[in-house]
C-alpha cells in the first residue's frame, strides 16, 4: 500500500480517480488533479513547500517530486509524464510535458507546454524551456523543435499509455 502522510497538519488531496501504487509515497501539501498515477517507489514530498499536480499526470517508478523551503513550489500541468528515476524540484512544468528517465529539472525552471526533457539531462536552475522544444544534455540545451508527429507519438502516447497501465492494477488510490 502507498504511504500517504500529513506534514504539520496538512494532508495530501488525492481524488478517487488517482492511482497510487504500492510503495509510492505522498506527503504534505500536495494536491492532485484527476486520473493521476504515482508508481512504485516514487516520492511526492510536499513537506517544505506546496506541490500542485494537474490532471492525467504520471510519476513513474523511483521519481522524486520535491520543492524548496520558502523559495520554490512545484507545479505540474496536465498530461505530464515524469520518467523513471527523474527528479523534478522546485519548478513549473506546463501541460503536455515529458521528462525523460533519469532527467533532473532544478529549482526555478519553467518547461513550457509540448516540450520534452531528454533522458539523463540536467536542466540547471532558473532555465526557461520554451514551448514545443526538446532539450537534452548536461547542462541541458535546445536540441530541436518538436514536430507534430513527435508530440503525438511521444508526449501524448506516453501520457495515454500510463492511464491504461494504471487501470491494470487494483491498488486503492490511497489508505
Amino acid at each position: 500500500m502507498a504511504l500517504v502522510l500529513p506534514v504539520n497538519g496538512i494532508a495530501p488531496t488525492i481524488p478517487a480517480s488517482c492511482k497510487l501504487l504500492p510503495t509510492a509515497t505522498v506527503v504534505g501539501d500536495v494536491v492532485f488533479g484527476e486520473e493521476c498515477s504515482v508508481w512504485f517507489n516514487a516520492v511526492v514530498r510536499g513537506d517544505v513547500n506546496q506541490i500542485r499536480i494537474g490532471n492525467r499526470v504520471n510519476i513513474q517508478d523511483n521519481a522524486v517530486i520535491h520543492c524548496t523551503y520558502q523559495k520554490f513550489a512545484t507545479t505540474l500541468g496536465n498530461n505530464v509524464s515524469v520518467g523513471h528515476n527523474a527528479i523534478v524540484h522546485g519548478c513549473t512544468l506546463h501541460d503536455n510535458v515529458l521528462i525523460g528517465m533519469g532527467a533532473i529539472v532544478m529549482d526555478g525552471c519553467t518547461v513550457e507546454s509540448n516540450s520534452i526533457v531528454a533522458a539523463g539531462s540536467v536542466v540547471t536552475q532558473n532555465t526557461h524551456i520554451p514551448a514545443g522544444e526538446i532539450w537534452g544534455g548536461i547542462p541541458a540545451r535546445k536540441i530541436k523543435a518538436i514536430s507534430p508527429e513527435l508530440q503525438k507519438g511521444e508526449i501524448e502516447r506516453i501520457a495515454q499509455n500510463y492511464l491504461m497501465y494504471s487501470s491494470w492494477f487494483d491498488a486503492p488510490t490511497h489508505p
